[in-house]
Parts: structure tokens; C-alpha cells; sequence
């Protein structure tokens, strides 16, 4: 099967700029290089400072311009720093996607006000704080429109058991997003959201047996009865930036294998009476 980046010409981004926060690794490296393939030059925002320039030198071996932003984008001043670098360097913004999220896997009734802090700033101020810094940039330069994008979850949709905080604050970046998309769209500024379910990721991948992804994803009553790939979270982000939904704003796509359509077996995720939980 071909690339759905074989074609950048259907895309309609050639050349555009575009920032990945936290695209040094994983999720948000595929998405990196999916949107250099259709043609974007990428900043590759990450705060570890080895992880940003490998993928940054990965993008410029495929022939496009890429600049490493290093920087915890929750602190705002070190942000508006990195961010105001590599538009110096590239140009400015014009698509943004937010991968950073913190799932504190606990009980309600164990969170604690850290974990719950910890939570909101990575999961919702992080993406306030860069939507806000590109919008502005957008705006400020009267460019033709732009797109951002949050990696929500289907945790911000249904319930969220073993990790309340983390459920909480997704579905409050999907709010944020349909804000956005309002306030934003007389920029011509779309802003949409992905909700992921189960995503074998490199990190989820190396802390688990082999196999685990994939029999939990049947146990638990996923449709297609297998983990989601990073790709495949990339294709739906490839999508929403793109030309290709330039009529979409303000909209929250599951990309979950039919796991919301087949309602969640929310007990699959609890604990058995005299058994330890398992994060799953």
C-alpha cells in the first residue's frame, strides 16, 4: 500500500512551517516526519535537547528545513523564547500539533494534589500556552489561515477509571479546542482534535510483555481488535492539518478502532477483588 505522503501535492502544505511540541520521540516523531513528507518544514519542540536535534537531522536528511526548539513549553517565557528562535530561523508558524500529555494511572480516591496539578499543566496549559503563541503569530502576520491540533483522548470523551485527573483534563483540551475554533476562525485559523485510544508507542511498547497492546485492546471490546500504531495516529493528524479538511473546524475525531462505538468495558480496567491493578 502506498504512503498516504506519496502524493504531498494533495496535501496542500508544501513548505509550510510547522511546530511539533514534544516531537523528539514517538507519537510525535511520526507525526514530524508524516508532515515533512507532505512537504512542511518542521520545528521539533521537545525538552530533551538530544531527542529535538536527532529528529530535526532526520527531517533535514529528507530534504527539508528543520529547527530543535528546546524547552519546557509549559513555562511560558522559556516558550515564547524557543518559539520566537525558530521563527527566526524558519519563518513563521503556520500548523501546530501538541502531543505533550501526564497520565497519573491511580485511583480517584489515591490522587494526590500533584498528580492532579501535574496532570492539567501537561495535558491543557501547555497547549493553551503554544495555541495561543501561534494564533497570535497567525494573526500578527495576517497569514492565510493555519491549523492546529491536540492529541486528546478518548479518556476526555467517556470515563476515565485508574486515572481520573488525566481524564478531566482531556476533556478539557477538547473544550479549549471548540473555543479555539470559534475565536480563532476569523483568522481562518481551524482547530481541531485527535482522540486516540490504545497507541502502541515506543515507551508503552518497551514497559510492557510482547503482545500486551493487542490482547488488551480484545479483552476490553476495541473493534478492530488490535492497538492503534503511531502511524496511524499520524495519518488522522496528516488529515485534520492538511488542506484535505480545510471545511473541518472545532471537531474531536476518534481514532480508536471502534472501541466508543462498541462501549468500553469500563470494569475491564478494574482492579479484581483481591488482585493488585494493573495499568492496562
Amino acid at each position: 500500500m502506498s504512503s498516504p505522503t506519496t502524493f504531498p501535492e494533495w496535501f496542500g502544505i508544501e513548505d509550510k512551517v510547522a511546530l511539533i511540541v514534544g516531537g523528539g520521540y514517538g507519537m510525535g516523531e511520526t507525526i514530524a516526519k508524516h508532515l515533512a513528507r507532505a512537504g512542511c518544514h518542521l520545528v521539533i519542540a521537545d525538552i530533551i535537547p538530544e531527542r529535538a536535534e536527532k529528529v530535526a537531522a532526520d527531517i533535514r536528511a529528507m530534504g527539508r528545513k528543520a529547527h530543535a526548539a528546546i524547552a519546557d513549553m509549559c513555562d511560558r517565557e522559556a516558550g515564547v523564547a524557543a518559539l520566537e528562535k525558530a521563527e527566526a530561523d524558519l519563518g513563521g508558524i503556520d500548523i501546530m500539533v501538541s502531543i505533550v500529555g501526564e497520565a497519573a494511572w491511580v485511583s480517584f480516591l489515591d490522587t494526590t494534589d500533584e498528580q492532579w496539578d501535574l496532570d492539567m499543566r501537561r495535558n491543557v496549559e501547555g497547549f493553551w500556552r503554544c495555541s495561543q503563541y501561534v494564533g497570535r503569530s497567525i494573526a500578527r502576520r495576517e497569514a492565510q489561515g493555519g491549523a492546529i491540533l491536540a492529541i486528546a483522548s478518548v479518556d476526555g470523551i467517556q470515563s476515565s477509571p485508574m486515572h481520573a485527573a488525566y481524564g478531566v483534563a482531556k476533556a478539557g483540551l477538547i473544550s479549549l479546542v471548540k473555543t479555539m475554533a470559534v475565536e480563532l476562525s476569523p483568522y481562518g485559523i481551524r482547530t481541531n482534535a485527535i482522540a486516540p485510544g490504545t497507541v502502541k508507542t515506543p515507551r508503552s511498547v518497551e514497559r510492557s510483555p510482547p503482545g500486551r497492546h493487542d490482547r488488551r485492546a480484545k479483552e476490553i471490546g476495541i473493534l478492530l481488535g488490535r492497538a492503534a500504531t503511531t502511524e496511524e495516529i499520524a495519518d488522522a493528524a496528516l488529515f485534520l492539518v492538511s488542506d484535505m479538511s480545510r471545511y473541518i473546524t472545532g471537531v474531536t475525531l476518534p481514532v480508536d478502532g471502534g472501541w466508543m462505538a462498541a462501549r468500553m468495558d469500563v470494569k475491564a480496567f478494574l482492579p479484581k477483588e483481591g488482585e493488585p491493578w494493573v495499568r492496562p
